[in-house]
Parts: C-alpha cells; structure tokens; sequence
C-alpha cells in the first residue's frame, strides 16, 4: 500500500496538472508559458540535486518533470 507521501505526492502532482490544463484551456497561460513553468520546476531539482547531498529524490523529481514535458501531460495536443 502507499505511503501518505506517496498519495500526497501522487494527489499533488494530478492537482497541478489540472490547473495547468484550465490555464491553457482559459488561454490564460499558452503552451510554450506551461513548458517554461516545467522546465524551470525540473532545472531548479537538477541544481538541488547538484548543491547537496542528493539522496535520489532531487533527480528522481526532474526525471519526472522532464518526462511530463516530453509527453504533453499539461497541455493539450491535438
């Protein structure tokens, strides 16, 4: 079973993905504002990860991120 962090995490994670789509969908933010959102979210762990002693966790979160960009998660694509 998954831990609270998990679910939290998991909970978070779609919550954002949502607002980030009724963003784009109310065209108050546009695809290329939503990738630099990510980009900056995933570049921020990567230097996390680099300035301390990184358990996995900083990468593992920009490993995500990037993935969410490459996939088209947060927008819609026709």
């Amino acid at each position: 079973m998954p831990t609270i962090n998990e679910l939290s995490g998991a909970a978070a994670l779609s919550i954002c993905e949502s607002l980030l789509l009724a963003m784009n969908d109310g065209k108050l933010l546009s695809e290329p504002e939503i990738i630099a959102i990510l980009k900056d979210a995933a570049a921020s762990h990567e230097e996390a990860a680099d300035a301390e002693d990184d358990d996995g966790t900083h990468r593992g979160v920009a490993r995500l991120i990037n993935g969410i960009i490459a996939g088209g998660n947060s927008v819609r694509r026709p």
